[in-house]
């Protein structure tokens, strides 16, 4: 099958990007400068990421507030327009089919921002579930999505437009930077202060060319999905396919937060009861042995098996190697010393606090 392209596939191609498969699209993984001088860019400066990849749902109606608090593990009852909110869409299990995030748009009107991944699986999951005055629009072909990432991100920002969300997790609906038109949201995946800008497909090219143009003389950098990466689970953030899948618990993967299990009835919410203290927990690893940590590594104690890495890489901030892995409720204490099967080779690490990197500064 022939792979998808981003409106901004031509831009990734001028700007020497490695291209790589990725969710059934061509993706910049990294750009000529690397992958490390990327991610700390976006620590120390900022980074620009084309994650137009992702899927958008659009759902209207009456009853569409009834229908998201049925699917998805949050209450969005109280929410405002204008504010962001994260949450799961369990099976019947209480295993998490995906993770999202949900934008009130207006009294009746919500967008699910999917992952590019599980775009069509998602869709169909939800049309299945439907019921009442709703209904479901997936926009995704036709919004292009731009972040913008690090503690010069505002700065940058600002030369553009004097108008920005002020508080994290919230969004300017009808937003301009310039002359084009968008949504604005203080929000990103990466640990740091940043901006998601939705747009349409037709002016990508311009804004991600006005804003490297903006930051050229603060350091900012184009970044690939490889930094993406790192920056993620430098900020100990999980990711689907990893940290969650249909086997795998919100509580297991230590987002019970997002679980309100006090609201009316949701998929899932039966099975979730029996499981709300978990055997198993995701837990961060420090390794203290020479060696890097990948996914699907064996996680020892005393000579038995007690768990399984789902994310592992060198963190290049915080200049050592980092996993997160999914042991025994008796292995989670921090300073427990554990041991991971690397090719054959037990290399120690230390259970430590989640999350690896925190910027106090991204929290407002």
């Amino acid at each position: 099958m022939e792979l998808l392209k981003t409106p901004l596939f031509q831009t990734h191609r001028a700007l020497n990007a490695k291209l790589v498969p990725f969710a059934g699209y061509e993706m910049p993984v990294q750009y000529e400068q690397g992958v490390i001088k990327e991610h700390m860019a976006v620590r120390t400066a900022a980074g620009l990421f084309d994650v137009s990849h992702m899927g958008e749902v659009l759902l209207k109606g009456s009853d569409a507030l009834r229908n998201l608090n049925y699917l998805l593990t949050n209450d969005f009852s109280d929410m405002a327009s204008g504010q962001i909110r994260y949450a799961m869409m369990c099976n019947e299990a209480g295993g998490i089919i995906d993770d999202l995030i949900v934008y009130k748009m207006g009294t009746e009107e919500y967008m699910l921002v999917i992952n590019a991944s599980n775009r069509h699986k998602d869709i169909e999951w939800i049309k299945a579930h439907l019921f009442g005055e709703v209904t479901l629009d997936d926009i995704s072909d036709q919004v292009a999505l731009i972040a913008l990432q690090g503690p010069l991100s505002e700065k940058m920002l600002c030369t553009l437009t004097d108008t920005l969300p002020e508080k994290n997790f919230t969004f300017l609906l009808k937003a301009h930077i310039q002359d084009i038109p968008c949504l604005i949201s203080r929000s990103g995946y990466t640990g740091e202060v940043g901006f998601e800008v939705y747009l349409e497909n037709q002016y990508a090219e311009k804004l991600f060319a006005r804003l490297l143009d903006a930051g050229k003389d603060d350091g900012i950098l184009p970044c690939g999905l490889g930094a993406r990466d790192t920056l993620r689970l430098e900020a100990s953030m999980p990711l689907y396919g990893h940290e969650m899948d249909e086997t795998i618990t919100p509580f297991e993967a230590g987002l019970g937060y997002a679980v309100k299990m006090d609201k009316e009835d949701f998929i899932g919410r039966t099975a979730l009861v029996s499981k709300a203290a978990p055997e198993r927990r995701r837990i961060g690893l420090k390794v203290v042995g020479r060696g890097i940590v990948r996914e699907d590594y064996e996680v020892f104690s005393g000579g038995e098996q007690v768990g399984i890495t789902t994310s592992g890489t060198h963190c290049p901030y915080l200049k050592g190697a980092y996993a997160m892995a999914l042991v025994d409720q008796s292995c989670t204490a921090p300073g427990t010393m554990l041991e991971v099967d690397v090719r054959g080779r037990l290399i120690e690490a230390e259970v430590v606090p989640l999350p690896f990197y925190k910027n106090k500064s991204a929290a407002k």
